[in-house]
């Protein structure tokens, strides 16, 4: 028995009761009358479930009545879309694409027996996902097949709205020379940016060390007290050699008032002494300019320096002269520098230059000066 059938009974059982219940009180009935019309009232629920349940079991169609017709095959309603290609978002570079295409008559009633509805089911799959997959780069193809499957997977109707269908079993894959090309492509591009930002790195530190830290030795100096601030001792002592720096990387000579804390970068100047009694000739001149052990820089070593800077070499008759002239002026002062001085830049005599009676030039200027020593000067 159903559920809407045990429904209906029990709503009759209760209709029934109430009925026997109203009479009994209405014709005050003795109490032997209430069991006989409780029995008469089930008995009567009872004959009416059981006709009820005969009337079911009743063949409502009784052989014969209905004509047997065959019944038609099942048509099978899919098609195997196998490895087709698909453009992609690079030129010649073509997806592989395989699919199960089910499909069915757009209309129930329609009839697909004068239309091929499983070729306009395939073109209908195919176009839908080429449209797809002429949008998406062809470097990540699983992702794009998952996307594809998505997007096939609802029945829609082709073009000329014959057919319904979609895909099952998409698979979306390149074929195996692309993808190797496109790994190789992957990996060239990775490395051309980690070259480029290592490239733009040692610029930056090209420009940071060059511009900024190595400006003059001053900012190198303050550079290494920022990285080293606890070795302020180890700093002053470093200072010669960021002032080496700081001028290398700059192409140029030492500043001056960091020269003294680099002594090898200016070793003494040894001028050679002229070999030959002609003048003018260059012959090797004697030993250093300054003492072995200077305590400071002389006057002679002063003028020295200042003809280094000049540019001027050993040998040069204007620096023999010049310096001839600087040591004339400053004899009557000091007469020691003045010999020093003529001894290193004063050349020897020639024989042409010699005088007519045999007397050296350099001892007739001696004599020369040693009589305008001895003559008396302006001042007294």
């Amino acid at each position: 028995m159903s559920t809407g059938q045990k429904t209906v009974s029990t709503f009759l059982t209760l209709i029934g009761a109430l009925l026997v219940l109203i009479l009994g009180l209405c014709l005050d009935w003795p109490f032997w009358v209430w069991p006989t019309a409780v029995v008469i009232l089930l008995s009567a629920l009872a004959v009416a479930a059981t006709t009820a349940a005969r009337a079911r079991r009743r063949d409502p169609f009784p052989p014969g009545t209905v004509p047997d017709q065959p019944i038609p095959p099942v048509e099978r309603r899919e098609v195997y879309v196998d490895r087709i290609s698909l453009p992609s978002q690079f030129p010649d570079y073509d997806f592989l694409f395989s699919a199960t295409v089910r499909w069915c008559p757009a209309e129930p009633s329609a009839d697909v027996s004068l239309i091929n509805a499983g070729a306009l089911a395939m073109d209908a799959v195919v176009e839908r996902a080429r449209a797809v997959t002429s949008r998406r780069e062809p470097f990540r193809s699983s992702l794009v097949q998952q996307e594809l499957s998505g997007a096939l997977g609802v029945m829609e109707a082709d073009p000329g709205g014959r057919v319904r269908a979609l895909a099952l079993d998409v698979v979306l894959v390149l074929p195996e020379e692309d993808q190797q090309r496109l790994d190789r492509l992957a990996a060239i591009r990775k490395n051309e940016d980690l070259w480029e930002h290592e490239r733009n790195y040692e610029r930056n530190k090209r420009e940071y060390l060059g511009g900024d830290v190595l400006r003059d030795t001053g900012s190198a100096v303050v550079w290494w007290l920022a990285k080293n601030d606890d070795h302020v001792e180890k700093a002053v002592n470093d200072i010669g050699l960021l002032a080496r720096l700081t001028s290398a990387a700059n192409n140029e000579e030492v500043a001056e008032p960091f020269r003294h804390l680099v002594p090898e970068a200016f070793p003494p100047i040894t001028l050679p002494e002229p070999e030959s009694p002609a003048f003018g000739t260059p012959h090797a001149f004697e030993g250093p300019f300054t003492p072995e052990e200077p305590t400071e820089p002389g006057a002679a070593d002063t003028f020295t320096d200042f003809v280094r800077r000049l540019g001027r070499t050993p040998g040069d008759e204007e620096l023999m002269l010049l310096s001839e002239q600087v040591a004339m002026a400053i004899e009557d002062w000091d007469e020691e520098t003045a010999q020093e001085i003529r001894r290193r830049f004063a050349a020897r005599p020639t024989a042409a230059a010699a005088s007519p009676n045999g007397s050296d030039p350099a001892s007739s200027s001696s004599s020369s000066s040693s009589s305008s020593s001895s003559s008396p000067s302006p001042e007294s």
